[in-house]
């Protein structure tokens, strides 16, 4: 029998085994409504998955194979989601590729990096999995801006955008370059992380004014030949430049605590624990937050219980890294208070009626009127992936 978490009780343990079997009956039917062959959907519209017919950006479709993948562990070993998982997966081998998008982490570490984890050593398959996640890692990472003094990869916005959510995806450099990847993407990725760290996680001094731990989605460059320097701070998702949107909070967290996992350096912890200080200090005792912490209208504002799968996640790789008793306890507390909160009937969609997503509460982008309130396909996955942080004590692999 294989351990679960310390802090898992018994009935922690249960609920946690319904949510699976609950994740099983939905995954089914929106599997069989999305076949590899057709592109995976996004948020949920009263209640049904649904995917824009024009893309804003195509980042998601890896969580999908994720699920199948995690929902293949936590069954035992279902032959039916070992082979839904893999279709999915292989159906994303062209993505690897994909130059336009600064999101090869996110479709790549859920799927293929997922699906290396039940490839034994001997398996030919391992050495074309662990390929393609290089692959993927390196042409992430030529999507660089190493023209000024503050280097980092940029978004799909172009080459003046640096976003807090890259600093997710560059989990999949750090791990390809102790994979075969050339150091030339390992100093990308720890030069991206260091600008991150620099102008989108704000800490106490006289000249910011605001929290320590805060987060900023978007810092804008100066592009022009010779130049680079900063501009201004902006948003696409959040409520303001000035605000702390709840998932890019998260991405930092967890994303910042990866980064020191893989390298050992100290600035990328201090990182991860001051977005761990402010997430403890701010958000509702439920361990769910608003989708931003400077919407106007709280409590009335819709919450995010992606951004809260994401950060209890992150709590959880940041708890067994070098920090003290006292964090480790507040982060696993934060994490089991997440965790339980989502597993309640509010927040589960197959026990409504007409809901064919698991996490219900979710957003995806506010401002546009994306995704609020129901499901949305990376909120799946970071909620099946916290339960079965809880279910497995030890959860190891690309991205994990």
């Amino acid at each position: 029998m294989l351990d679960t978490h310390p802090a898992c009780t018994d009935a922690l343990k249960s609920r946690l085994e319904h949510v699976a079997s609950l994740c099983d009956g939905s995954l089914r039917k929106a599997a069989e409504a999305w076949p590899p062959e057709r592109p995976a959907p996004i948020w949920t519209e009263n209640g049904s998955w649904y995917r824009q017919p024009e893309m804003w950006t195509d980042w998601t479709p890896g969580f999908f194979a994720g699920q199948m993948w995690i929902l293949h562990d936590l069954l035992g070993g279902d032959a039916f989601w070992r082979e839904r998982a893999e279709a999915h997966s292989r159906s994303l081998l062209p993505r690897r590729f994909d130059r336009d998008v600064h999101d090869l982490g996110f479709v790549f570490l859920s799927s293929y990096g997922r699906w290396l984890r039940f490839l034994d050593e001997g398996d030919p398959l391992r050495t074309h999995v662990i390929d393609t996640l290089v692959t993927a890692a390196t042409v992430q990472s030529y999507r660089w801006n190493g023209g000024g003094e503050h280097k980092f990869i940029y978004s799909f916005n172009g080459p003046q955008s640096l976003f807090i959510d890259i600093m997710m995806n560059v989990r999949l450099l750090f791990w390809a370059t102790k994979n075969g990847a050339s150091d030339e993407v390992l100093d990308r990725a720890m030069e991206h992380s260091r600008s991150s760290a620099k102008f989108l996680v704000r800490s106490d001094g006289p000249s910011l004014g605001d929290e320590d731990g805060s987060v900023r989605h978007e810092a804008i460059f100066n592009t022009d030949p010779g130049r680079g320097e900063f501009r201004c701070l902006s948003t696409q998702q959040g409520y303001s430049p000035f605000t702390c949107w709840s998932r890019g909070l998260a991405w930092s967290l967890y994303g910042f605590a990866y980064a020191h996992k893989m390298t050992g350096d100290a600035e990328f912890l201090e990182v991860a624990k001051r977005c761990a200080k402010f997430y403890l200090a701010n958000t509702p005792e439920s361990g769910v937050p608003y989708w931003d912490y400077g919407a106007p209208k709280i409590p009335e504002e819709p919450l995010d219980s992606s951004a809260a799968a994401i950060a209890g996640c992150g709590l959880l790789v940041l708890s067994q890294l070098g920090v003290s008793e006292e964090e480790r306890a507040s982060y696993v507390d934060c994490a089991t208070r997440i965790v339980t909160s989502l597993t309640q009937d509010e927040f589960l969609g197959p026990v409504q009626d007409g809901e064919e997503g698991l996490l219900l509460e979710g957003v995806y982008h506010r401002p546009k009127g994306w995704g609020v309130g129901g499901a949305v396909m990376w909120g799946d996955y970071f909620f099946l992936e916290l339960v079965e942080r809880f279910l497995r004590a030890e959860v190891e692999g690309p991205g994990l």
